[in-house]
């Protein structure tokens, strides 16, 4: 009884943060106001042209009822992203997220894919189909994980497996991410803290300067820092830029998404 209580007023305590009066929502539970969209070829074949921004013929992106409340799905028909037109710098993310049922080629048999791509800046399909930008991984088992899309640096503490792949670990020494190279551009994270299939995950994203923190359910499994990406030969710091939300051939249900400035990190998190 005493643990109930507990987490009821650990939950409780998160929804009037993201209620806070400086938070911002990001879906107004009626309609895409605030957000483009953007999709690849539909025949996923690799010899059409891209279906393009604001495109959506299919229906991809799309407002539902989804356990009685409005949400965000999107379909993975079509490899793609819906993008908040703002951009932002010093925040929290939090949303919550269900996987669905229908899966499409070319991932029939692969888990279920998406991702939150953030400090999203430059052009689709400039390098690849999304904009250059860090990816907090959202697919089935890999919640949290790390991706960098293009052009992006970021160090993360971090020591091989078993496997020779990259994992985070506090208080390892840190290493540099980035695309073709012999680290390359992704980290495993830390624990597996996503729930079962058909339940609401909650993602928390926490970004200051240079630094971004992984949060699945309450739980933290990755820590970037010095976030850069490269600008006529130089490394810039990147730390500000648009979101975006992937379609990448799973159903997927996002909702109650909302933005909140910060001016310092929850300590206990850097713990």
């Amino acid at each position: 009884m005493k643990l109930f209580a507990i987490s009821f007023m650990l939950l409780f305590a998160g929804g009037l943060k993201a209620q806070n009066k400086s938070s911002k929502i990001l879906f107004n539970g009626k309609d895409l106001t605030g957000w483009e969209t953007y999709l690849d070829r539909a025949d996923q074949d690799g010899k059409g042209l891209p279906i393009g921004l604001n495109k959506d013929p299919n229906q991809v992106f799309s407002v539902v009822t989804e356990d009685g409340k409005p949400a965000i799905r999107i379909s993975g028909e079509t490899f793609g992203a819906i993008t908040t037109l703002d951009a932002y710098q010093n925040y929290h993310l939090r949303l919550h997220f269900k996987w669905g049922k229908k899966k499409w080629p070319p991932k029939l048999s692969a888990p279920r894919d998406s991702g939150l791509l953030f400090h999203s800046v430059g052009d689709y399909g400039s390098s690849f189909l999304w904009k250059e930008s860090f990816e907090f991984q959202v697919q089935e088992g890999d919640c949290g994980d790390y991706w960098g899309v293009s052009d992006v640096l970021a160090d993360i503490e971090s020591e091989k497996n078993e496997k020779g792949k990259y994992i985070y670990r506090k208080g390892a020494p840190k290493v540099v991410f980035k695309d073709k190279t012999p680290v390359g551009r992704s980290c495993l994270k830390s624990i597996d803290n996503e729930l079962k299939l058909g339940d609401w995950n909650t993602i928390d994203l926490y970004c200051l300067g240079g630094t971004s923190i992984h949060v699945i359910n309450g739980k933290v499994n990755m820590i970037l820092t010095n976030t850069r990406h490269i600008i006529d030969g130089r490394e810039e710091p990147l730390t500000k830029g648009q979101i975006q939300l992937q379609s990448e051939g799973a159903e997927v249900f996002y909702r109650d998404l909302t933005v909140e400035p910060i001016t310092e990190l929850p300590k206990d998190l850097l713990k």
